[in-house]
């Protein structure tokens, strides 16, 4: 009798396990959701970056940076330092269009002021998002790009070396037009892009594919089993980056649904710690 697959995780069977705390909580912004953890690996540094970013649907209803926990102690406990951020979201004050971007812009250029009392090596910094997540750390590393008339432009975006999407909505326009209903369907992404008074297009600044080439790597990670981002709209973006010139790899994982990219305990998470590896080399 053959053995029936196991069903893919949902986020309540991650987050009824133990958690590792992280070691400081810093804030930084004003506005309390604003603030990142810092998990330090032993040793005396220079440590490399992992910034992480957690998903939800962008949306204050449902858990926060505590889902990337597991993810941030297996890569302290392998000697990367990681930096893992809230922002506010929508349903927050403050949150979506342009808060939530912002937020994350500031959250990683926070790096500068945390490198030198935590030993962080500035030259070896990756970001890396689950889901919602995902896409806002491939729209992180596209911050170069934006342009100087979007509210959401920066003089001086930390350089990042590359980008891993893990099961990332990356392409805003795609997911609204085609994805499924599982973050409360296209009102969720009109939500995260529009704002009173907005006018003209509300991708051209917050939807990656609107931004390339972003001139770095991009690892684009799916999951065969994943309902909630299924793989193709991983595939179709990493075939428009490599169009437009960037190195891109795209990885569909077998046996992988949307959580067991971060979970350090399912097969999939060994790819994808060799993936950030490879890009802090």
């Amino acid at each position: 009798m053959s053995e029936v697959a196991a069903a893919p995780i949902g986020y309540l069977d991650l987050l009824a396990r133990g958690r590792l705390p992280a070691d400081l909580r810093i804030a930084y912004g004003a506005d309390p959701l604003q603030f990142g953890e810092l998990w330090l690996p032993q040793g005396g540094g220079p440590h490399p970056v992992v910034v992480l970013i957690h998903g939800g649907c962008w949306r204050a209803d449902l858990p926060g940076l505590e889902l990337m926990d597991y993810a941030a102690a297996d890569l302290r406990a392998a000697g990367k330092a990681v930096w893992n951020i809230e922002y506010r979201r929508i349903g927050h004050a403050g949150g979506g269009y342009p808060g939530t971007f912002l937020d994350v812009a500031d959250g990683v250029d926070h790096l500068r002021a945390l490198a030198g009392p935590h030993h962080l090596d500035l030259d070896r910094v990756v970001v890396s998002g689950h889901s919602a997540g995902g896409h806002l750390a491939i729209w992180a590393l596209g911050r170069p790009r934006l342009a100087r008339t979007s509210p959401l432009h920066g003089a001086k975006p930390l350089k990042l070396r590359g980008a891993v999407a893990l099961a990332g909505i990356i392409d805003l326009e795609a997911y609204h037009a085609d994805g499924p209903d599982a973050c409360g369907g296209p009102g969720t992404i009109d939500a995260l892009v529009d704002a009173p008074g907005r006018l003209g297009d509300v991708y051209a600044d917050t939807s990656p594919p609107r931004l390339l080439p972003l001139g770095a790597h991009q690892v684009i990670v799916s999951g065969d089993l994943d309902p909630i981002v299924p793989s193709r709209f991983g595939q179709a973006y990493g075939a428009a980056a490599t169009k437009a010139g960037d190195p891109a790899t795209v990885i569909d994982l077998p046996a992988s649904g949307h959580f067991e990219l971060i979970d350090p305990t399912a097969a999939a998470w060994t790819r994808i710690r060799a993936e950030l590896d490879a890009l802090l080399d």
